[in-house]
Formats: structure tokens, C-alpha cells, sequence
């Protein structure tokens, strides 16, 4: 599999930016070692250009002819390689050169047939979908793997999803050519495209994970066998005879809860927090909304049930950062043989201001979907979180968003990042 073109820009004008973002994808699929005749497009914009989707759409289409299938959506950010753009115009594409028979662009008026047998899929949805959660379980009940990729739309204006397929557009969408709103879209993928996906967490667990003993809708009473609000309380070394204190201290915290399915059943054979102190890919990082002094419970913005692992966390900038370093790490270790060929090593070797896209690296192309609340501030500076992926996966291919919930197998996600590469092997 060949390199990925892709093109970045931002300009107050969006024609301005679509021409140059032509300009990058023309010049990569001109190169030796990128691919000459992609078929499918990934296209992400931010809110700015959110009403002029559809011109967006119609104008791409139209300059790349060769392009028969478009998937995308919008965000308050949008991501590429090595940079980010917030609260600015932007606009990103990646071109995939991948068997026609070997992925379907799929929508909630024109769902993914019988006819293909998905192994996983890249996921857009819109967060007002009614019962999101169970549409992304049965969504991935009908792959192979049990995987999804993705995330949630987010925009302070129109909230949009592309999704064009071969003959044009998508039947069902009638004059909305491509562009619309609600549901869920995307690409689903056969087991002939191989990809490597990875969750990093944004949070670190304060102490180590408990198991809910006794719980009410979304409030903890129990946490082994103890009250839930005195071992929140111990972690945080507060208490409640300084109100102000204890406050501050619950205002910064958040709970990590994994599922008892996901941990193996009520015994928890996996583990929420890990040995190195960090979360497993299986939690769910949700708010603490409230406190019952009365029964010493904890309430959080999820529903809660006996057997769950919870763990009491805060949002910290050196743990997210050493999170997104092992991701990237373990994807290199899995697409890297223990024996690397010259070519391999040379690229892999070469200093970060010679380095380029290299086949040799053994990925075509990356999406990353990341939390809207992360991004370079959270990380330390502006496209800081984007740096840290370039420096640790390397110079790939690699476009992206910033969602309003991200999603990953048949989860859905707050705080993290979700990185997926296409492998060249």
C-alpha cells in the first residue's frame, strides 16, 4: 500500500483554502511512493466552514474526479500532521488508494448492506442521536472485529457529515447531495485494509481501581463494601468539616468506571488501572455531578450497576503526554519486525527536521480523533498534542478532529484520543 496524499490549510476564504489543500494532494500523487490513483476521500472541516459544506463538497468533487467516495464530518478543531487548527478555517483531506470491493461509505438513510462483510469501521455521529450508545454497540456487533473508530461531530454552528459513495451520492440523501445532519455515517472497512488502533487516556487514577458493591441508577452508595463518599474522600485528602476545600478537590476529580463485561465478569479478571498506573483502553472517564451526604454516595454522569471497576481520577497534562507516547509506541513496536531492513532503519533513524511520509515506515496513512478539550492547550502549547504524535509515531500521513465524544470499539469516550493507522504490510 502506497503513501496517503493529504493536504492542510487554513484562510478566511474556503475556496482559498480548498485550492491549497488541491495544490498539496496534486503535487504528493505526483511523487514516487504515493498513491496515483486513491478512490477514497477523508475530508474534515471546522465549524467556521460549516454552512459552506455543501460548496465544500461540490468544489472537491469536482477538482478530483477520480474520487468516487467521500467520508468526513466537522469540528470546533480539526487535526493534520504535526498541527491543529482551533477556532480558525481549516480544512483537511487524505486520499486512500484501497480495493473498491475492500470498504462501503455508509449513512443512516443508506445503512451498510448485507452484501459486505465489514471487519471494522471509522465512525462519524452526531451526539444528538437518540440512543447513541446502543447504536454504536449494534453497529459493532455487525463487524467482525467488534470495532469501531471515530467520533462525535462538534460544532458551535450546523453540525454536518459527509458521505458520497461511488455513483455520486448516497441513495436516500435526495437533494442533500452528500452533506447532512444527524445519525451516523462513515466507512466501514473489510479484513483486506489493515489497520492498527489505539485508545490514550487523558485522566490518572489517584489510587487503584475498587469494584461498585452497591449502586442506584448513576449513584454509587458502596465501593468494597465501604461508603462510596469516604473513600473519594480519603483519596482526595479532604473532608467535608472544610466545604470550600472538599469542593475544589471533588470539582477536579472524575471517575473512570469499566464494565464488568469488559473486565472479564464480576471478578474482574482485567483491570482498570493498570500496573504502570495508567488506565486500560476498556474505561470510561464520566463526571462526578453530585454528592448524598445521607447515604455517603458518589454521583456520576453514567449509570452504574454492582460488579463495575470504578477509580477516582484528574485530568493531568504529564500523564495524557506519557499516554499518547506509549500508543504511538506500541503501534510502532506491532508494525516494526524485530529485523529491520536498511531502508526501514534509514527512515526510521533520520532527524526530525530531514524527516517525510516513508513507505518504509510501514503506515500509509493515520486518522487521529481527539477530545475537544484536549488539544494543544491541554498539552502545553498551540498543536502541542499533534507534535507529540509526530515525534512519537513518526512523519506519516495523517488527518483528523476534535470531537465532542470520541469512539472506540463500542464505546464512547470523553478525554481521550483515538489513533488508527492504515499499515502498508
Amino acid at each position: 500500500m502506497k503513501l496517503f496524499p493529504y493536504g492542510h490549510a487554513t484562510h478566511p476564504q474556503w475556496r482559498m483554502a480548498a485550492g491549497l489543500v488541491l495544490a498539496q494532494l496534486r503535487a504528493q500523487m505526483a511523487l514516487h511512493g504515493y498513491a496515483s490513483a486513491p478512490t477514497l476521500a477523508l475530508l474534515y472541516i471546522t465549524d467556521h466552514y460549516a454552512d459552506q459544506a455543501q460548496e465544500i463538497l461540490e468544489h472537491l468533487s469536482a477538482e478530483l474526479p477520480e474520487i468516487t467516495d467521500w467520508s468526513g464530518t466537522v469540528g470546533v478543531g480539526i487535526a493534520a500532521n504535526n498541527v491543529e487548527y482551533f477556532d480558525e478555517p481549516a480544512l483537511a483531506v487524505m486520499l486512500c488508494e484501497l480495493p473498491s470491493d475492500q470498504y462501503r461509505v455508509f449513512s443512516g438513510v443508506a445503512p451498510l448492506g448485507l452484501g459486505f462483510e465489514a471487519h471494522t469501521a471509522l465512525i462519524h455521529a452526531d451526539a444528538e442521536t437518540p440512543d447513541l450508545p446502543e447504536l454504536l454497540v449494534e453497529m459493532a456487533s455487525r463487524t467482525a472485529s467488534g470495532y469501531l473508530f471515530g467520533g462525535l461531530s462538534s460544532s458551535r454552528s450546523k453540525t454536518v457529515q459527509f458521505a458520497v459513495a461511488g455513483n455520486g451520492n448516497i441513495s436516500g440523501h435526495g437533494a442533500a447531495s452528500g452533506v447532512f445532519s444527524g445519525g451516523l455515517s462513515g466507512v466501514a472497512f473489510g479484513a483486506g485494509v489493515n489497520l492498527v488502533s489505539r485508545v490514550t487516556q487523558g485522566c490518572l487514577p489517584l489510587a487503584r481501581a475498587h469494584h461498585v458493591t452497591a449502586a442506584e441508577t448513576n449513584v454509587v452508595t458502596r465501593l468494597d463494601g465501604e461508603p462510596a463518599l469516604d473513600v473519594m474522600l480519603r483519596e482526595l485528602h479532604v473532608s467535608l468539616e472544610q466545604p470550600e476545600t472538599a469542593l475544589a478537590a471533588v470539582r477536579a476529580t472524575l471517575v473512570g468506571l469499566m464494565h464488568p463485561a469488559d473486565s472479564g465478569g464480576p471478578a474482574g479478571d482485567a483491570v482498570a488501572v493498570g500496573r504502570t498506573g495508567n488506565f486500560g483502553s476498556d474505561v470510561l472517564v464520566r463526571h462526578i455531578i453530585g454528592l448524598d451526604p445521607a447515604r455517603r454516595g458518589v454521583a456520576v454522569s453514567d449509570q452504574l450497576e454492582v460488579g463495575m471497576q470504578l477509580a477516582f481520577c484528574q485530568r493531568n497534562v504529564q500523564a495524557a503526554k506519557a499516554d499518547l507516547i506509549r500508543v504511538c509506541a506500541e503501534i510502532r513496536e506491532e508494525l516494526e519486525p524485530q529485523e529491520l531492513p536498511m531502508e526501514t532503519a534509514t527512515a526510521l533513524a533520520v532527524s526530525e527536521a530531514e524527516s517525510a511520509p516513508h513507505p518504509a515506515r510501514g503506515i500509509a496513512g493515520a486518522i487521529y480523533v481527539s477530545c475537544s478539550g484536549r488539544g494543544g492547550p491541554h498539552f502545553g502549547g498551540p498543536s502541542a498534542e499533534l507534535q507529540i504524535v509526530r515525534r512519537a509515531l513518526g512523519d506519516v500521513p495523517l488527518v483528523g478532529f476534535f470531537a465532542g465524544g470520541e469512539i472506540a470499539r463500542h464505546h464512547l469516550y470523553g478525554y481521550t484520543g483515538v489513533l488508527t493507522v492504515f499499515t502498508s504490510q
